[in-house]
């Protein structure tokens, strides 16, 4: 069983810059591609950004493009997301999620093809 817990969240502003983390339990991190998702309230959970097994290939979505990346630490079992200009848009509770997937160099961008999620963290923007 593969547990993911994630953390790092907590209250912004606008023009700020936060690091998520989300460490994953287990001897096999590295046959896993990971995910971001978050999840405003009332909205669907959306796709936030990827990353292949072996960390070559990532993917984000277009509203984070240029101000989110993702990237892991496979010795550390451990994928990060790091935020950078926030915006209020960037509000609600982040998930990370991990799938086997097919390959080294693949990644998953539709939340239904993860297999695991972790129980999420809160970004919160300040008024």
């Amino acid at each position: 069983q593969v547990q993911l817990v994630e953390s790092g969240g907590g209250l912004v502003q606008a023009g700020d810059s936060l690091r998520l983390s989300c460490a994953v339990s287990g001897r096999t991190f590295s046959s896993y591609a990971m995910g971001w998702f978050r999840q405003a309230p009332g909205k669907e959970r959306a796709f936030v950004a990827a990353i292949s097994r072996s960390g070559d290939v990532a993917h984000s979505s277009d509203s984070v493009k240029g101000r989110f990346t993702i990237f892991r630490d496979n010795p550390k079992n451990t994928v990060y997301l790091q935020m950078n200009s926030m915006k209020p848009e960037d509000a609600g509770v982040y998930y990370c999620a991990a799938v086997r997937g097919y390959g080294p160099s693949y990644y998953y961008t539709g939340p239904a093809e993860y297999d695991y999620w972790g129980q999420g963290t809160q970004v919160t923007f300040s008024s």
